[in-house]
């Protein structure tokens, strides 16, 4: 299915969705990825989202390096911390 909207833009809606999808469809789920964009009713598809998380792992290794601080600049929240938490927990467990 095709996104409602730009690949690199995620509302803050499509995030909340995204954090919930990740606690239903946890790392074991088959077809993961489709099942979270399912989820997100169709608005990213299975490969946006799974760039998506990708992106927030990548944040996390570099923020847990030193590579980049850890505040926000502008107007941009930062993610919300469960979803921070469950990365980190997550990647606890690789």
């Amino acid at each position: 299915m095709a996104s409602t909207s730009s690949p690199s833009q995620w509302s803050p809606r499509q995030n909340k969705l995204f954090e919930s999808a990740l606690a239903v469809y946890d790392t074991d789920t088959p077809d993961r990825w489709h099942n979270v964009a399912r989820y997100m009713g169709g608005t990213k598809s299975a490969e946006e989202v799974r760039r998506h998380y990708q992106k927030l792992v990548d944040d996390v290794d570099r923020i847990e390096s030193g590579e980049a601080p850890f505040h926000w600049y502008g107007a941009a929240a930062p993610p919300p911390a469960t979803t921070v938490h469950r990365v980190l927990k997550y990647r606890k467990f690789q």
